[in-house]
C-alpha cells in the first residue's frame, strides 16, 4: 500500500542549517533513514547492506575521514548525507565498477535522503555538495563512488549532474550479485555512478535548477543572509 502524500512544507531554504551530525543528532537521523527504506524505497531494513545505519557513531562519526552531516529546521533533522572511506568491492558490485576506483583511497557517498515535505527546494543539492566539499578536504580520496537504486523517483536525473553512470544494472547483469539479492523479488535496478574530485573554485552540479538559482548561490551572505548551501560550503570541515 503507498504511503500518503505529505502535505508540502513552504519552508525557504535558507531556513535550514546543512552541518556535521552532534552526537544528540544520531538517533533523529536514523529515523530519516529508516523511513526512507520502509516507505520510499518500500524494502525495510536489511542487516547487512544497512548495517551503518544502526551504528552511525563507528560508520560516520568516529573514523576521521568520514562524516555524517544533517539537514535541520525548526530542531528537527529532515534531511542526511554520509561519507565514508569504503572503497566498492567485487561481489556485491561488478568488476566494472570495482575496477575504476583506487583501493583505500575512495569516498563512498551513503544515505543522502530528505524527508517528502522537504524535498523540491535543494535541500538535496545543499547536502551533496557539502559532502563533496569534505571529501575535497581529505587528501587521502582520488576519488567518488556512489550507487543508486532506480526506483526512488528523480535520484538517478539528479545524480547524472555530478558524475558520470558507469554502469547501470537495470540493463547490465550484475554477475557478481546473489540472484536472490533484491528484496522486492525483481532484478536489481542499481546504477553505479563515478564522481570526479574538485579541489577548486570548479563545483559539481553548479548548473542550478530553474527557480533554486538565489537559495543555491555560492557565495554566503547575499541579500538575504547566507543560504543553506552557502553555510555549508562556509562551515569548516
Amino acid at each position: 500500500m503507498s504511503s500518503p502524500i505529505p502535505a508540502f512544507d513552504e519552508t525557504p531554504l535558507r531556513a535550514y542549517t546543512i552541518r556535521r551530525a552532534l552526537p544528540d543528532d544520531l538517533d533523529r537521523a536514523r529515523s530519516v533513514m529508516l523511513d526512507t527504506l520502509y516507505r520510499d524505497l518500500g524494502h525495510g531494513y536489511r542487516p547487512g547492506p544497512h548495517s551503518d545505519i544502526i551504528d552511525l557513531e563507528s560508520h560516520y562519526s568516529a573514523p576521521e575521514d568520514n562524516a555524517l552531516f544533517v539537514a535541520e529546521v525548526d530542531g528537527s533533522v529532515v534531511g542526511t548525507a554520509g561519507v565514508r572511506g569504503q572503497t566498492p568491492t567485487s561481489p556485491p558490485h561488478p568488476v566494472e565498477v570495482t575496477c575504476r576506483f583506487e583501493e583505500g583511497r575512495t569516498a563512498t557517498l551513503r544515505r543522502v535522503y530528505v524527508r517528502p515535505e522537504h524535498r523540491r527546494r535543494g535541500l538535496g543539492d545543499a547536502l551533496a555538495r557539502r559532502c563533496l566539499a569534505f571529501i575535497a578536504s581529505r587528501e587521502r580520496y582520488t576519488g567518488v563512488h556512489l550507487y543508486v537504486d532506480a526506483r526512488a523517483p528523480g535520484a538517478v536525473a539528479f545524480w547524472s549532474r555530478y558524475g558520470k553512470a558507469v554502469y547501470d544494472e537495470r540493463i547490465a547483469v550484475n554477475e557478481m550479485r546473489p540472484a536472490a539479492d533484491d528484496p522486492l523479488g525483481a532484478p536489481a535496478e542499481t546504477v553505479h555512478f563515478q564522481i570526479a574530485i574538485r579541489r577548486g573554485p570548479e563545483d559539481p552540479g553548479r548548473e542550478a535548477r530553474p527557480g533554486y538559482a538565489q537559495d543555491r548561490g555560492a557565495a554566503p551572505g547575499g541579500r538575504d543572509g547566507p543560504s543553506a548551501f552557502g553555510r555549508a560550503l562556509a562551515e569548516p570541515a
